[in-house]
């Protein structure tokens, strides 16, 4: 039946990938079947993916919710998907939804699993949604407070949503760190200011959050803390070390090092905030059109096995590279390539 014909994107190899038929089962009574619009590429855990960088001592914890294989491969990874529900409920079918599944044209999910996308947030920009709850879950294990002056280290698509939620708590003064010029516009239009590397000169911050995923981040924060600071690491290293001057003023200071990672509610909120929650708080959190920036190119679903090794081999400049698939409406992608970065890669 060409209904049950589905084909999806798998890493074969560490830096090879492919897209491969694959034959949908029947749906159940309690699942729904989605045709994809978009998704989109979290570069910098699926790189590590695609580089076959995922450390062993972590494959249990880098299982996406749908993936299928096993690191470092083949594996079919992925978590940001937006598609249309064409079977299922009949009070759903049309629905466009929000699915935290792998780069695949045509599949099945239990239908609490195709998170409804709200009205006012197009679906190309709700690829954003994963991202977007790694932000929430960070600014919940590392709260801002009205009148904080806070950094952030790390200019990608997390780092930009961190300040952009930071910048909206009353009275912050939310510094984004980053090498490249290029973010300095970009990230006025998410309500904070622009640095490089190397060049703040307070040393009175009062939260910082570290999401550039370089040690030379991770030590330049622990050097801009004010007292009794609170730095949020928010990059994951992979298979690499990192090391940091844990001696000079790091004990005087009484810093605080605090992890955040998404796979968990923030424990002081998990009792009332299941995952479902979580996302779909990030899916409405998404309305804002000044968000579009954060989407820096679009390829087409055939050329992703060409997109991830370009995005694996110069990651430079990259932010959100949105997949497009053959289902997606022109009105819908007119309406969505708004960002002055907006790169289109046939």
């Amino acid at each position: 039946m060409a209904d049950s014909h589905a084909r999806a994107f798998w890493t074969l190899a560490p830096g090879r990938g492919a897209i491969e038929d694959e034959t949908l089962p029947a749906p159940g009574p309690d699942e729904v079947v989605v045709e994809s619009l978009y998704s989109g590429i979290s570069r910098g855990s699926e790189a590590l993916v695609f580089n076959g960088q995922v450390p062993p001592s972590q494959y249990d914890v880098m299982r996406a919710p749908f993936q299928a294989g096993d690191f470092p491969g083949p594996v079919k990874y992925g978590y940001a998907s937006v598609g249309r529900i064409t079977a299922g409920p009949e009070a759903r079918i049309g629905e466009t939804v929000f699915c935290l599944h792998p780069h695949q044209d045509r599949f099945i999910v239990p239908a609490a699993a195709a998170l409804p996308v709200p009205a006012e947030v197009p679906a190309a920009r709700a690829v954003l949604a994963a991202n977007m709850e790694t932000a929430v879950n960070a600014t919940w294990d590392a709260p801002p407070r009205t009148g904080d002056r806070i950094a952030v280290f790390g200019g990608g698509v997390v780092g930009c949503l961190i300040a952009y939620l930071a910048a909206r708590t009353a009275g912050t003064a939310v510094m984004l760190v980053d090498p490249d010029p290029d973010r300095a516009g970009l990230v006025e239009q998410l309500g904070a200011s622009w640095q490089t590397p190397g060049n703040l000169e307070r040393t009175d911050h009062d939260l910082i959050f570290e999401a550039s995923g370089t040690a030379a981040g991770l030590r330049e924060a622990l050097g801009i803390a004010g007292q009794e600071a609170t730095i949020a690491v928010v990059s994951w290293f992979g298979d690499r070390d990192v090391s940091l001057p844990l001696g000079e003023a790091f004990h005087s200071r009484r810093l605080t090092l605090r992890s955040t990672q998404v796979g968990q509610v923030a424990p002081e909120r998990a009792a009332r905030w299941p995952h479902a929650r979580r996302l779909a708080l990030a899916l409405e959190l998404l309305a804002d059109p000044a968000l579009d920036a954060l989407i820096s190119g679009e390829s087409d679903f055939d050329d992703l096995p060409a997109t991830l090794t370009r995005l694996a081999d110069e990651p430079s400049g990259v932010l959100c590279q949105r997949v497009r698939y053959p289902a997606a409406e022109p009105y819908e992608l007119e309406h969505a390539c708004t960002a002055s970065t907006y790169v289109t890669i046939s």
